[in-house]
């Protein structure tokens, strides 16, 4: 049976969709493949790591009729890349090999039964759908992604909190010394909701989000969340735990203010950030009527200096920040204007854009 026969970068691009959870090693074998499910004249691709389920629908030629195989994702895709865009490829089965033809190439596959391929056991009471367009969910994951924990003991922060709550989807992400908030409005009213997506989840939602027109339709359970969006579906555990209570860190109430260039700060932070020491990633702020000096220096007794002009007559503040919190915070927004709340140099800054209350940065000082 011809499984499927199209072009090259039409199987590819449909492998690759699915194929970004594939780990390389695994205990179970059968983990490196992709399922193929045959129904009519439609092909169905999921790939499983245990703690997360793929699956996109395509229409991908071949013959008509009902087969189901497993085969290994990785090497499939090698092999396809080799290939020209435009070049017709087919799948064809053959006793427990399938067989990839290209051209005058030929390639002999083993493959795994699929009645062993672990699907995940989907929740049975995830609660109402809701949607937005898929760019919005981009752009939101994008401006709190950076603030994830990296393999942190506290694994309730190794992810991102969606809240759903009336008309609003609300993600957060903290790791302890930063925390980044955004928000977006749903086009429906849906009960308070709070699950917190692990960070493989987040990283390869980001890769398979388009700024594509469409929207994402978004279903949480008590542990997983469900998401289907141009085709695909995408099914992942949710982390356990109790994520801090995000609205006590956001500092309200700040006396001293400054509005400024984004793209100028950030340029000053990038140029003073090249003197600091590896270790600390230290920077000094000198905020003053008129004047915002940035210095930094490093073990070698090299020191960097820069001022920018500002707008500003409130009080005179030193403070030091780790300037990889800064420099993350100011890259992943793309507005002109970004505001800083101060009170003095021991408590958290607050970032945000002005008349703009969808996203708010904080950031703990550090001494230097």
């Amino acid at each position: 049976m011809i499984v499927l026969k199209a072009t090259q970068d039409k199987v590819l691009a449909a492998l690759q969709s699915v194929a970004g959870i594939v780990e390389r090693r695994h205990t179970l074998p059968i983990l490196a493949n992709v399922l193929i499910r045959k129904t009519g004249g439609q092909l169905q691709l999921t790939t499983s790591d245990l703690e997360i389920q793929i699956r996109t629908t395509a229409e991908l030629g071949g013959d008509d009729g009902n087969f189901t195989t497993t085969i290994g994702a990785r090497k499939l895709i090698d092999i396809l890349r080799t290939m020209p865009a435009d070049q017709t490829v087919s799948l064809e089965s053959s006793a427990s090999k399938l067989v990839l033809k290209g051209g005058k190439s030929r390639f002999t596959l083993q493959s795994l039964p699929a009645e062993d391929f672990p699907l995940v056991q989907e929740a049975a009471n995830f609660g109402p759908v809701f949607s937005v367009p898929q760019k919005t969910l981009k752009d939101l994951l994008s401006q709190v992604s950076f603030a994830m924990a990296v393999h942190d003991i506290r694994y309730y922060l190794n992810g991102i909190l969606f809240v759903a709550e009336g008309r609003q989807l609300s993600l957060v992400a903290t790791d302890g010394h930063r925390l980044a908030f955004s928000s977006a409005t749903l086009d429906v009213e849906v009960p308070r909701q709070e699950v917190i997506l692990p960070r493989k989840t987040v990283l390869e939602m980001q890769r398979l989000l388009s700024d594509a027109e469409g929207a994402i339709e978004m279903q949480f359970a008590n542990n997983q969340a469900k998401f289907s969006f141009g085709g695909m579906e995408f099914v992942t555990k949710l982390v356990e735990g109790k994520f801090p209570d995000y609205n006590r860190v956001i500092p309200k109430n700040h006396k001293n203010t400054v509005t400024l260039g984004r793209a100028p700060l950030l340029a000053s932070l990038q140029r003073t950030a090249i003197l600091t020491s590896e270790k600390f990633k230290g920077v000094r702020l000198n905020i003053e009527p008129g004047t915002l000096r940035i210095a930094s220096n490093n073990a070698e007794q090299e020191e960097a200096q820069d001022e920018l002009d500002i707008d500003y007559g409130g009080d005179t503040i030193e403070i030091g920040f780790n300037v990889t919190y800064l420099i993350d915070a100011l890259s992943n927004m793309d507005q002109d204007m970004v505001k800083i709340d101060l009170a003095d140099s021991n408590s958290s800054a607050l970032l945000t854009i002005p008349e703009n209350a969808s996203f708010k940065y904080v950031v703990m000082p550090m001494r230097i």
